[in-house]
């Protein structure tokens, strides 16, 4: 039987499957794996605030909203090596070819990126950049909360996505090693937590029910689209994850401009 992983096992399976940060995985095995996810949400604390931290510099350098959205946008890409946008536009174009499951993977991995992928990545990162910079523009304080609330929302979506009885489409690849870890009360303790997170970040800016809404709508956006791929698909994939990821951030950014 394999053995539980420790909190420091599991913290740097998160960061170094999550990040681009040179952290070093020491054990790769469904055990780490759970942890790992169930961890996932530090890697979403460090985007967060470093792509606010973006934001707040080009704004202090008198910058306008608009150009420091744009870089704190680009930030958590940069972090992720843009895999989560990469598996984004592939899911895409895997939902839309409207071939049998088998060839819809082949589609997704293939290495370029289809029409459906293309429109999505630019719908996608358009009201993500319009959504920080309508934030920014009521204030630096309320930009970087929301920012931070979403990139924590959207990696607890990871955690969601690793649940039990979540299969994974492909026996090989990060799907496959983390699809079915988590167990479902931690998982839904780890959607609570996210929550949590954005209420307390909405706390900072008087924006409470409205950051708590985001959250809650982001994940709920991000379930719809995990349920949508393991129907198509027959279970998750890397991609799955990545989309998931970008949808539930993109959403619980949107929502949280709309006050």
């Amino acid at each position: 039987m394999t053995r539980s992983a420790t909190l420091g096992e599991g913290i740097r399976f998160a960061f170094g499957t999550l990040t681009v940060l040179p952290v070093e995985v020491t054990r790769w095995d469904r055990a780490a794996a759970r942890t790992g996810m169930l961890c996932a949400a530090l890697p979403g604390l460090v985007a967060g605030l470093a792509a606010a931290a973006a934001g707040a510099v080009l704004l202090v350098c008198g910058a306008s909203p608009l150009l420091a959205a744009v870089a704190t946008v680009a930030v958590p890409a940069v972090l992720t090596r843009a895999l989560h946008l990469d598996g984004l536009a592939d899911v895409a174009d895997g939902l839309g070819c409207g071939k049998p499951a088998d060839d819809a993977l082949r589609v997704m991995k293939r290495s370029d990126i289809g029409p459906f992928g293309v429109v999505t990545l630019v719908c996608v990162l358009l009201a993500q950049t319009a959504a920080v910079a309508q934030l920014y523009g009521r204030g630096w304080a309320e930009g970087a909360a929301a920012v931070t609330a979403s990139a924590v929302a959207a990696r607890v979506a990871l955690t969601l996505a690793s649940r039990e009885g979540v299969p994974a489409a492909r026996p090989e690849g990060l799907g496959a090693a983390v699809a079915g870890t988590v167990p479902r009360g931690a998982a839904l303790g780890a959607g609570l937590a996210a929550v949590a997170v954005a209420a307390a970040a909405g706390a900072l800016v008087g924006r409470v029910p409205l950051f708590a809404a985001g959250a809650v709508l982001g994940l709920g956006a991000g379930e719809l689209l995990l349920r949508r791929c393991v129907r198509r698909f027959g279970g998750v994939t890397g991609d799955v994850f990545g989309a998931v990821a970008e949808a539930v951030g993109c959403g619980t950014l949107v929502v949280a401009a709309l006050g």
